[in-house]
C-alpha cells in the first residue's frame, strides 16, 4: 500500500505541466487547433509559461482523452463540459460521503430518546446494495 508521500508525489507528477501543445495534441490524438478550441470552450486549462505558451500535464492529457471519447460517442462540446462537471461533482460527493461514513463508523450518533442502544450508523454497515460493487 502506498503511503501519503508517494501518493502526493504521484499526484504532483500528474499535475506537472511539461508537454507543449504539439506533443499534448499527439498524445491526446487531436490536432493542436482542437486543443485551442477546447481551451476556449473551458474544457481544459493548460498552464501558461512566462512567455504565454501552453504546457499540458498528464492530468490535462487524461482530460483531453475523456473529451475525445465523449465527442466520439456523439456528445457536443457543451454536453461534454456538463458531463465532466457532473463527474467531478460526483467524485467530490463520494469522497465526502466516505469521509462522513468513516467519522460515523468511529463514533455512532445515539438516537434521541433511545433506551435500547440504537444508534445512527452508516447505511453501508447494515445494507449491501444489490448492484455490482455494493456501493451507490
Amino acid at each position: 500500500m502506498k503511503d501519503h508521500d508517494e501518493r502526493a508525489t504521484e499526484r504532483s507528477a500528474a499535475d506537472r505541466a511539461v508537454y507543449i501543445i504539439s506533443v499534448a495534441a499527439e498524445l491526446a490524438g487531436v490536432h493542436p487547433q482542437t486543443l485551442r478550441i477546447y481551451e476556449q470552450k473551458g474544457l481544459v486549462r493548460p498552464y501558461r509559461t512566462s512567455g504565454n505558451s501552453r504546457r499540458y500535464s498528464e492530468a490535462d492529457i487524461a482530460r483531453l482523452r475523456r473529451v475525445q471519447l465523449l465527442t466520439q460517442d456523439g456528445v457536443n462540446l457543451a454536453g461534454v463540459k456538463r458531463i465532466m462537471a457532473m463527474e467531478e461533482d460526483l467524485r467530490r460527493m463520494r469522497a465526502r460521503i466516505a469521509q462522513l461514513e468513516a467519522r460515523l463508523q468511529e463514533r455512532p450518533i445515539p438516537m434521541p430518546g433511545s433506551r435500547t442502544g440504537m444508534a445512527i450508523v452508516p447505511l453501508a454497515s447494515v445494507f449491501a446494495p444489490p448492484w455490482p460493487g455494493g456501493r451507490a
